[in-house]
């Protein structure tokens, strides 16, 4: 099988014929990277050159992103650039602008034979409705804003929800993504950052506008967001979400749990990235927690975020080795007990 039926096999809980998808879904630091070119990494790779180096299935990305390069920047990380109606109006030319639609358009042009061929599977990244105001708000006045502006906070999600089925009806006429990675960051490790009623006034909406096109194309949606989702599952399965990744294991995300609660949720993720760097016992180990959730389909295992600077290149090859043992074991014995 190539790399896109691969993945689109997992996604629709089939096995496929040899082995499981091997992604990283996000890029490698750049710090993990220069450690790595000190131990023996040809220097000469570019950090998408690693892909290909380590023999990894490609899983590319379109952004559809509202935010434009010329939007002032907020002066740290996670401060404000609006605080208030008059201040979104006076960036809003800066927001959902036709050059960052033709920028997707222009991307998914390059990929469109790769992708045809089976070469690469595609995932286009949505900015999120908890993701997109806070990235305006800043950390903690995004907070405030749901009592403070609930008002302009419906404002912004619907224009952003407007943006992206504009960008998508441009998109889509190029290329079908094999899957909608929504970006929301808005779970840590203590559980969600708001609460059920919340996420029903003003995010669910906003979802609930974008899902009959992915419904209508047969497109798997998951939503990316980082610490223990665990609470949110039965949120977002109800506005329409087939599956949640990382599924940071940190932050005490348990997936066989979360498998036999919900035994047709999509995952991706899960894989332990704090013990990578603790040799190949503890790296055989992690892929014997997760082994019995691969054997369930509709899961690709992955690092559940990027792989920190920590990790020796030997202990990542080291993880590539066993990832692939797993990936092909749980084909081979799931294709048996078929029979």
């Amino acid at each position: 099988m190539n790399t896109r039926e691969r993945f689109l096999s997992v996604l629709s809980f089939e096995t496929p014929d040899d082995r499981l998808p091997m992604i990283e879904w996000a890029h490698w630091w750049d710090k993990t990277h220069h450690r790595w070119q000190k131990e023996g990494l040809p220097t000469h790779l570019s950090g998408e050159d690693l892909f290909d180096y380590f023999g990894l299935d490609r899983l590319e990305c379109i952004f559809i992103q509202g935010i434009s390069n010329t939007c002032p920047k907020p002066t740290y990380h996670g401060a404000p650039i609006i605080k208030d109606e008059a201040s979104y109006e006076a960036i809003k030319h800066h927001l959902f602008t036709e050059s960052l639609i033709k920028k997707a358009v222009n991307n998914a042009k390059l990929l469109k034979r790769r992708h045809l061929c089976g070469e690469i599977a595609v995932r286009l990244w949505l900015d999120g409705f908890f993701w997109f105001p806070r990235s305006l708000f800043g950390i903690e006045d995004h907070l405030y804003a749901f009592y403070d502006y609930p008002e302009l906070m419906h404002r912004i999600n619907n224009d952003l929800a407007t943006f992206n089925l504009r960008a998508m009806d441009a998109l889509f006429e190029i290329l079908i993504p094999d899957m909608v990675g929504i970006a929301e960051d808005m779970s840590y490790n203590h559980g969600p950052m708001l609460s059920a009623d919340m996420f029903d006034e003003f995010v669910a909406p906003y979802y609930a506008k974008l899902m009959p096109l992915f419904k209508n194309l047969g497109v798997k949606v998951l939503v990316d967001t980082d610490g223990d989702v665990t609470e949110m599952i039965p949120w977002l399965i109800k506005s329409g979400v087939d599956g949640i990744y990382p599924l940071e294991r940190q932050a005490g995300v348990d997936i066989a749990e979360i498998r036999k609660n919900y035994p047709k949720l999509i995952m991706m993720g899960a894989y332990d990235k704090m013990v990578m760097l603790k040799g190949e016992a503890a790296i055989r180990a992690e892929f014997e927690r997760l082994y019995p959730v691969m054997e369930t389909g509709g899961f690709i295992p992955s690092v559940d975020h990027q792989t920190p600077p920590e990790v020796s290149l030997e202990n990542y090859l080291t993880y590539r080795r066993l990832y692939e043992e797993y990936c092909i074991k749980t084909c081979v014995i799931g294709r048996a007990d078929q029979r």
